[in-house]
């Protein structure tokens, strides 16, 4: 099959390279992937910036999340059977979507939602399960809550708006002038046009800010949050109680947390507790998910869909920041 890899961390071409179809193990599906997205992990992952959490071996097949058939199932599979259409997002450790084929956990992926394309499907996994367990394991969002959900009109933020407004909260969100109709359409509250305006500057006595942007606007958002009040981040630098909760080693803990010092002092000082998020697979949440699209209140937003043999273009669009929802990869 193929599968489109890289050699050595930074390498910034893709290789479409021919490589066996997975082996499953007896809890897999074997799916032939339709359609894969890009996402900012992917983009970490070829360039190095997640060794201090994973390390894979080399060469490595880029990729989290996708929609396909599944074509064979191990013996103690009973949740799926073979012509299901089904999407999902594998487990870090299994990373290999950007192919004609994936082998993945039954408990990682659900029957894809019926009033969606099998391609559409693919904008979903990822972005929406981060932006669930976000929402609801860890911010627990109740009716009236006010949260602000960072660049409103990028992937993880076309899918957080609409869920946050399903939970109840009052949403604000950051954009441009260009995209400000498309995430009141998605349900925002107050949009705040980040070219012109700082949020730090018009935002007072949050319950919640989701980070998606990390660096200066992660530090701004404490001063928006009122005590008790959670920043939760995928794009800040995972923290010690992160590395504690997460299994690593104390030497990594111990680096984590000097790194966050400044986060940690924040803390103190505002009384808001930081939470850093690697997102998990979940059949079962992915399985939420979808009632919530075949309610209609949540849908995809695609920037635009590009063949497998030109995934270079697609890598290089999402690394310039400039995508309006998701960016698909069209394989099988």
């Amino acid at each position: 099959m193929k599968a489109a890899q890289i050699q050595k961390y930074g390498q910034q071409r893709l290789d479409i390279v021919q490589v066996p179809i997975p082996v499953i193990r007896d809890n897999d599906v074997l799916v032939k992937v339709a359609a894969a997205s890009i996402n900012p992990i992917d983009l970490k992952t070829r360039d190095g910036q997640l060794r201090m959490l994973l390390k894979y071996k080399m060469p490595l097949t880029l990729g989290s999340d996708f929609s396909g058939t599944v074509t064979k199932v191990g013996k103690s599979v009973v949740a799926f059977h073979v012509g299901d259409q089904v999407y999902g997002r594998v487990q870090k450790n299994r990373i290999g979507t950007f192919a004609e084929y994936v082998g993945v956990d039954q408990g990682d992926i659900a029957l894809k939602p019926v009033n969606l394309t099998l391609q559409d499907a693919a904008a979903i996994p990822l972005v929406a399960l981060t932006s669930y367990q976000a929402l609801v394991d860890v911010m627990q969002v109740n009716p009236g809550d006010k949260i602000l959900i960072q660049a409103g009109s990028g992937g993880i933020g076309t899918m957080a708006i609409p869920i946050a407004k399903s939970l109840g909260a009052f949403v604000a969100t950051t954009t441009s002038a260009k995209n400000a109709e498309l995430v009141r359409k998605l349900g925002a509250d107050q949009v705040i046009d980040y070219h012109q305006t700082h949020f730090e500057d018009v935002l007072v006595d949050y319950d919640y800010v989701f980070d998606t942007l990390g660096g200066q606007a992660l530090i701004n958002s404490f001063r928006i949050v009122k005590p008790g009040g959670k920043i939760v981040s995928i794009s800040g630098m995972p923290n010690g109680r992160f590395a504690k909760n997460y299994g690593l080693p104390g030497w990594k803990r111990l680096a984590l947390s000097l790194a966050t010092m400044n986060i940690a002092r924040l803390e103190r000082r505002t009384g808001v507790e930081y939470d850093f998020l690697f997102m998990k697979p979940s059949g079962r949440e992915l399985t939420a998910i979808t009632t919530l699209i075949e309610q209609g209140v949540v849908k995809p937003i695609i920037d635009r869909v590009v063949p497998f043999e030109d995934i270079q273009s697609a890598f290089d669009y999402s690394a310039s920041g400039r995508a309006k929802g998701k960016i698909l990869v069209a394989i099988g």
